[in-house]
């Protein structure tokens, strides 16, 4: 087993209280829980560190010694998260996040607006590009992480946390509306015009693999850089091509685009933040990354 800070941190505040309930409600945890965590740690030190007692706890020999040694380093930790919390509400830093612009899109943009309203002060750079160029300069260090979408492929350094899953649906323009009105396979469709994200983006990549799985020969017929020009396109008759179902919604609803269906279902999509895992990060950075991990709907 090992023994982390948590462990001594439950201990100073049993010994501080000498009293498990009053320690388990400083620390917003439970009396079973304390007690747990106690039980565990003195196994793991092969002493006694309690006695009960009939008001509550008391402190062994042992356990008299290793709170001298404890004391000190919970203070100071303490102390210095405070600190940090209090630069944190003063910060005036600058995060720098790489996005792509399906990420910003269905995610990232209104994570960051909820965050703004927390956190005004802090300064936010984002760099809109393709999967390649961000994971390029997260590498070179020109970014604190980033925020991509499968797939993608990362180095040995590099660590990733999901954050949101989306699913793609086929729509086409208006001039395509009788395709919407029975299920295809893609093979059935590859005479018709296609319109997709460019090559060396994760999107182009993600369906190339897709065809070939439909065992479906479609090459697309006009490509975009981003998804902001890939609906425009659909939407005048360009061709037919994959966007995301919560971005497709509202048009549909507008009758600018229609659905196709098709008679598979296409995998499952993810968003992730990205972080180089030997590189020091900022107090602001690793603020925003745990508020995107936690992140909870905002109005």
């Amino acid at each position: 087993m090992s023994i982390n800070y948590e462990y001594y941190k439950i201990f100073y505040y049993a010994a501080k209280y000498k009293n498990i309930t009053q320690a388990a409600a400083a620390l917003g945890s439970n009396q079973p829980n304390v007690t747990r965590i106690m039980k565990l740690l003195e196994a793991e030190l092969s002493c006694k560190l309690f006695v009960r007692e009939a008001r509550g706890i008391a402190l062994t020999e042992e356990g008299k010694r290793l709170y001298e040694h404890v004391k000190g380093a919970v203070i100071q930790l303490e102390h210095a998260q405070e600190e940090l919390s209090v630069q944190m509400s003063d910060n005036m830093g600058t995060v720098e996040i790489g996005a792509t612009e399906t990420s910003l899109h269905l995610f990232l943009l209104d994570a960051l607006r909820c965050f703004k309203e927390a956190y005004p002060k802090v300064r936010m750079k984002i760099h809109n590009h393709t999967t390649p160029e961000i994971l390029k300069n997260l590498s070179s260090g020109r970014l604190d992480f980033a925020v991509l979408t499968t797939p993608f492929e990362l180095q040995k350094s590099f660590g990733s946390s999901e954050l949101h899953t989306f699913r793609e649906i086929l729509v086409g323009g208006l001039q395509y509306a009788k395709l919407g009105l029975e299920n295809w396979k893609i093979r059935q469709l590859r005479n018709y015009p296609w319109v997709g994200l460019s090559e060396g983006t994760a999107t182009y990549e993600f369906y190339n693999k897709f065809f070939l799985q439909q065992q479906a020969d479609i090459e697309l017929d006009m490509e975009a850089a981003t998804s902001d020009l890939l609906i425009p396109l659909i939407q005048n008759n360009f061709g037919i091509g994959f966007i995301p179902e919560m971005l497709a919604y509202p048009l549909l609803q507008e009758k600018t685009l229609v659905q196709i269906p098709l008679d598979c279902s296409l995998p499952e999509r993810k968003i992730c933040l990205v972080f180089d895992k030997g590189r020091g990060r900022s107090v602001v950075s690793m603020e925003l990354q745990k508020y995107l991990k936690n992140r909870k709907a905002c109005d």
